[in-house]
């Protein structure tokens, strides 16, 4: 139903046309169209056709604005000012619901902006922008508008092209109070750059923004749906996925029911005959079994021939489940492309830095931006979804399959066109690219865009900035891919919750997790240990990161092993206990699931020495009496499930852009290790029995009263004034050798080392000194530095030496800032030198054990609301006689869990 009605405005009626779905609506829209502020009407398609679609397809009150047109003498604010006016009107109806958006098209798209920056007391909960005019000047793409054009348009609606207002066109204006942004861009669109600098400047300002490319198009494309329907209908599409009412979260992580912590495995049945499934599903109820991922590499099952699809299997094993009450993770099958695609389209295969072709046989053996690949798997996902969208054993969508395992790094043609597009919306300009690249070293200056390419194989070291680049975008161009699947699953099943295993576990750095983490509706991650002296420490360390990635949500254990694994050099099976202890120190950090690869030991294939659930042995082994007493354990816990981490006084910072810039080609060592440094630092406070947090540098670090960011090299100007003024504020930071070192444009920091920390650190470094391999160096303290030393000058007053090395030189120093201090290690020290110094830092900053001295070192704590995790750390029995309720002794590789009364267990 539609209707046209007229709302008062402060310059007189403003005509809208309201459309109602027929059934209750779940969201409100005020829309504006497009037409360069001085055409346009409620009839054009980007009005009517727009404004009745997205009415039907989110179930959402849509009021088209019919605003005054920047002719007659109508300027600049009249258009912002009617817009406003009937967003006014609307938030002021209580008949309508509580969950409201604003938007538009091209000008209009800039109007719902300014719009929504007036409306501090009704402020919207979302904004849709197609293809937005934010800013001017803009570049432009080359597609045939002219900047006369522009400087026409904003002249005739401003009045002017110099002094513009702030939020004439809002790309100037301060953007950290609006709401999350779904912004479609049109491909071959001028003004393509705004919306992508728009994008940029939200993220930046703090507010979650997504864009969706609409191929093959031009600007204002949605105004010719009849030129290019498809187009339309996924803009049209990726629009009412986000304007629906929000996603509920996962059954896991409701209360509309009793909770629990969901257990379970990948299951691939595919490998299996039939009489074998209900087996499985008999065996997986005796073990405890909630839930499983299933699908994952079935793609050549799924579709054994391009567009002949086989659901029938999958049926069975759907339904097969759900009468078991087990809850699917299904996976889009995009893993692993079949042979009839590869072989028909051997152009979607990756290509390496030295040019070598990567040939199937294995898995992931596709590039992330293969134009051609994307169409075939972004075909099965839709058909995949409109299959079960209403299957009650579906409980969420598990993306792919560990993204960028293999394939993150992809040095094709295709990745480099899709590079330099990449490169185009960060830098905008050659002449800025060329000035971030330092590209007149090496005669490497820039004249063309074309000339650009990724960092592929050279006869000595490729330029750093261009390296560390194409990792951003590699990383970028993988959670692209990722969003482009979330599309399609939001659009047609808006109300199950999308996830992708991330891989946040030992030295595997590729995808900048931190920045994926808010596009998946919950974090799940896959982890796998490898033997060590901190094996145990870095499960803990990585659980702990996947609790931090999203503050106070729980998360979600996908995959870990039962016992070896099948691709490590010496595959070491666990020891009794391990796996449980594994288990609940991933749920003590957070996990409201855990799960493993796989259910049943394969027969076949890469994997078959891969422990499983169910091994090769059968029902009557070890292992499977493990999982089976592992789920009992789980059930008796159900209470744990939806309780936050409880947070620490300190925190241990992990920057992944630090870690890919340290450890880059022609550097003082290329033996240092950014993660090793940094679990030194975990290894010690446990072992001083001190909880901390590893957190993202992007968190907000106020709270906490002692910060480590180890090794943190690359520091933008931002990141220094924030570190900066959270010691002012009385925090207490500790750094490490080769930090501060560079920008975000991997450009060094001038004046002396540590570069943008020296004078927060109050010291001064000429030259490294890193050391060769098995050479070391004595401190005061009677430990021993490896890898690095410096010869530290003190520059400050304030700072004290804390350690020096033999020959006096200071070694460790710490400067005192009011309440705050800094302080700086210049070697690497292990944890059993850190342990020795932890003392002298974490006593200024008032942080204490909250163990009993005997503990200490051989139990880690960790605290979700009012449950306590005692976890042994050691292969001997551990006395508990000093904690109160608990028993009296913690099992080698043991877990005792106390449950404060209330909650249940």
């Amino acid at each position: 139903m539609r209707a046209d009605l007229e709302v008062t405005g402060p310059h007189g009626p403003i005509p809208v046309r309201v459309y109602e779905p027929d059934g209750p609506a779940e969201a409100v829209l005020v829309w504006a169209h497009g037409g360069g502020f001085r055409h346009g009407d409620l009839d054009m398609p980007e009005a009517d056709m727009v404004s009745a679609e997205l009415c039907r397809r989110a179930n959402a009150v849509v009021v088209s604005v019919g605003y005054r047109l920047a002719v007659d003498g109508v300027r600049y604010p009249v258009p912002i000012d009617d817009v406003h006016a009937v967003w006014t009107w609307v938030t002021a109806r209580t008949d309508l619901p509580d969950r409201r958006a604003i938007g538009g098209a091209s000008a209009g798209a800039a109007l719902a902006v300014s719009a929504a920056l007036r409306a501090t007391a009704d402020p919207p909960d979302l904004l849709l922008l197609a293809y937005p005019f934010a800013h001017f000047p803009t570049p432009t793409l080359g597609h045939g508008r002219t900047l006369e054009n522009i400087e026409d348009m904003v002249r005739n609606y401003v009045g002017r092209i110099s002094d513009l207002p702030v939020d004439a066109l809002p790309g100037a204006a301060r953007l950290d109070g609006l709401p999350p942004a779904y912004i479609v861009l049109s491909e071959s669109d001028d003004l393509r750059p705004s919306g992508e600098l728009l994008e940029r400047q939200l993220r930046e300002a703090g507010v979650p923004a997504e864009s969706f490319l609409a191929p093959g198009t031009t600007h204002g494309h949605l105004n010719r749906p009849d030129d290019v329907p498809d187009a339309v209908d996924a803009s049209l599409g990726f629009f009412a996925a986000a304007l629906r009412a929000p996603r509920r979260a996962p059954r896991w992580l409701r209360r509309d029911g009793e909770p629990r912590i969901e257990f379970g495995a990948d299951y691939n049945p595919e490998q299996w005959p039939r009489e074998v499934w209900a087996d499985d599903v008999r065996a997986m109820r005796e073990a405890g079994v909630t839930i499983v991922s299933l699908g994952i590499f079935a793609w050549a099952r799924l579709e054994p021939a391009e567009r002949r699809y086989d659901f029938g299997w999958l049926d069975e094993v759907m339904d097969l489940l759900h009468a078991g009450g087990i809850l699917v993770n299904l996976a889009t099958p995009t893993a692993s492309p079949p042979p009839w695609l590869t072989t028909g389209h051997p152009e979607i295969l990756p290509v390496d830095r030295d040019g070598r072709t990567v040939w199937p046989g294995a898995r992931q053996h596709w590039r992330p931006t293969s134009p051609v690949f994307r169409e075939h798997a972004l075909r099965l996902v839709r058909a995949l979804a409109r299959r079960y969208a209403d299957h009650p054993a579906l409980a969420a969508w598990h993306v792919n399959n560990e993204l960028g395992c293999h394939n993150v790094h992809d040095y094709s043609d295709d990745a480099a066109r899709a590079f330099r597009g990449w490169l185009r919306r960060r830098y905008t300009t050659l002449d800025a690219l060329n000035a971030a690249w330092g590209t007149d070293f090496w005669s490497q200056r820039y004249g063309e865009w074309e000339q650009i390419l990724p960092p592929r194989y050279a006869n000595g070291p490729v330029n750093p900035t261009q390296q560390l680049d194409f990792k951003r975008f590699s990383s970028d161009a993988l959670k692209d891919y990722y969003l482009a699947e979330r599309r399609i699953l939001r659009e047609i099943t808006p109300d199950v919750p999308v996830t992708t295993n991330f891989m946040v576990a030992g030295p595997i750095n590729e995808m900048n997790y931190p920045d994926w983490a808010a596009e998946v509706d919950f974090v799940a991650n896959d982890h796998y240990t490898r033997p060590g002296p901190q094996s145990r420490d870095e499960l803990s360390f990585s659980a702990n990161l996947c609790g931090n990635l999203i503050t106070g949500r729980p998360w979600f254990l996908m995959e870990h092993s039962t016992s070896a694994v099948n691709w490590q050099p010496v595959n070491v099976p666990k020891l009794p206990g391990e796996l449980a202890r594994d288990s609940l120190t991933h749920v003590a950090h957070g996990a409201d699931g855990v799960c493993f690869f796989q259910w049943r030991q394969s027969r076949a294939g890469a994997e078959k020495f891969h422990s499983a659930m169910l091994p090769h042995a059968g029902t009557s082994s070890a292992i499977f009496a493990a999982v089976t007493g592992l789920g009992a354990r789980l059930r008796s816990l159900s209470g744990v499930a939806g309780l936050a981490r409880t947070p620490s006084d300190v925190a241990v910072v992990i920057d992944y852009e630090s870690w890919w810039a340290a450890e880059q080609d022609s550097h003082p060592t290329d033996r240092l290790r950014y993660r090793d440094e940094a679990l030194d630092w975990y290894t010690a406070l446990l072992d001083a029995g001190v909880r901390a947090d590893v957190v993202p540098v992007s968190a907000d670090l106020t709270g906490y009263r002692l910060v480590v960011a180890p090794i943190l090299h690359l520091v933008p100007a931002a990141l220094k004034h924030r570190l900066e003024e959270y010691v002012a504020g009385g925090g207490h930071l500790v750094t490490t050798y080769f930090s501060g070192i560079v920008d975000e444009f991997d450009h060094a920091w001038l004046g002396g080392y540590p570069g943008a920390l020296r004078d927060l650190l109050g010291i001064r470094v000429e030259e490294f000194a890193p050391l060769l391999d098995g050479e070391s160096v004595p401190l005061s303290t009677g430990t021993s530095g490896t890898l690095w030393s410096e010869r530290v000058e003190v520059t400050d007053p304030a700072v004290t030496v804390l350690a020096t090395y033999l020959d006096g030189g200071a070694a460790v120093t710490r400067r005192v800032v009011g309440a705050g201090s800094a302080a700086y290690i210049s070697t690497r020290l292990g944890p059993p030198g850190l342990l020795v110094i932890l003392d002298e830092l974490l006593s200024p900053a008032g942080v204490v054990s909250e163990l009993p001295p005997d503990l200490r070192g051989k139990v880690e704590l960790a605290v979700r609301g009012p449950v306590r995790f005692l976890i042994n750390r050691t292969a001997e029995p551990v006395d508990l006689s000093a904690v109160a309720g608990a028993p009296r002794t913690l099992p080698a590789r043991g877990v005792v869990v106390l449950l404060s009364p209330g909650v249940p267990g």
